[in-house]
């Protein structure tokens, strides 16, 4: 039976770096403040002339050097955003055309923070079937472009980059385990951005309003973001008759160092197999755990035969987890 591999990652990040001291001079607050509260130190912001594409194609092309795959090789492109370029075409069009991925079937998923292992889902169905051999998945975002940069709770959480994950067919062991995805829209209102779509369009009133910035209730998303994120871990763990001592590394969706120790606490897991690198780049939604994922593999911490576990928890409210044979 066909299965799917992860080959190749790749990430990238832009070159500014905003750090909590700048924001200091920027409003009321302080790096005590927010290091204490969420862990994060500095974060990276996307400069003029560069979007979402900018970096996602550059993640690309560092993930297909990586698994010495050629980009008219790939049957499929999956992007996982909340920032596109545009409303349409999608994003991942425009990737396609950077890449010369000319063969490969292209779109975006919008799953917030969840969007990576959305896609990463998605993709690894299509190979399981047999409609592709070889797909991209790729989480990016540029959020400093939908953050109020007046609003301390939110704008601070908040940076910019990109992560890919190339996936091939493979008869191996080694291979992505299962993938885990759930949704509950009952709390759509918990985390989401007013404008500008087709309730509240483009207009002077939704700029006046400030309606085109994120809206987020942060003490809601923690409560409700560690529970289904240590829920949907078991849940993978359990799906493949594994427990949390069989876990070589465990990569969390990097949105508040709090909330990546609580998760790592109800499973029971040790400082040392919890991935962790939000204090350098913040919050990068659906990028965050495919840049995690690329330090990772190139800082030696996955080896063959490792147990790699990842779980997410996003705006819709989604949350996904997927566990995976290195």
């Amino acid at each position: 039976m066909k299965r799917a591999k992860i080959t190749g990652t790749g990430s990238a990040l832009p070159e500014k770096v905003l750090t909590n001291f700048d924001l200091e001079r920027m409003m009321d607050t302080t790096d005590e403040w927010i290091v204490t509260r969420t862990g994060i130190r500095e974060r990276r912001i996307a400069q003029e002339g560069e979007y979402t594409s900018t970096f996602a194609t550059l993640a690309a092309q560092r993930a297909l050097e990586a698994a010495g795959v050629t980009p008219d090789e790939l049957d499929l492109i999956v992007i996982g955003t909340v920032t596109p370029d545009f409303p349409f075409p999608a994003t991942a069009c425009i990737v396609q055309h950077n890449l010369g991925a000319r063969n490969a079937a292209c779109f975006d998923l919008s799953a917030a923070c969840s969007g990576f292992l959305y896609g990463l889902s998605v993709a690894e169905k299509y190979i399981r079937t047999g409609v592709a051999r070889k797909a991209l998945v790729i989480g990016a975002e540029v959020l400093s472009r939908i953050v109020d940069w007046t609003d301390r709770n939110t704008c601070l959480l908040f940076g910019d980059g990109a992560g890919a994950a190339v996936l091939e067919a493979t008869e191996g062991e080694n291979c992505v385990l299962s993938t885990h995805v759930h949704t509950d829209g009952s709390y759509w209102q918990h985390l989401y951005q007013k404008g500008c779509g087709s309730r509240n369009p483009a207009s002077q009133r939704a700029i006046d309003e400030r309606s085109t910035f994120l809206s987020m209730q942060g003490n809601e998303i923690f409560k409700l973001a560690v529970r289904a994120m240590g829920e949907v871990s078991q849940e993978a763990l359990e799906a493949n008759s594994l427990t949390t001592e069989d876990i070589s590394l465990f990569i969390p969706h990097q949105a508040n160092l709090r909330i990546v120790d609580a998760v790592g606490k109800r499973l029971n897991l040790g400082e040392d197999k919890v991935f962790v690198n939000l204090q350098h780049y913040g919050n990068t939604s659906a990028a965050s755990i495919p840049i995690a994922l690329d330090e990772a593999c190139r800082a030696g911490r996955l080896k063959e035969g490792d147990l790699l576990v990842m779980t997410a928890f996003g705006g819709g409210l989604t949350w996904a987890s997927a566990a995976v044979r290195w």
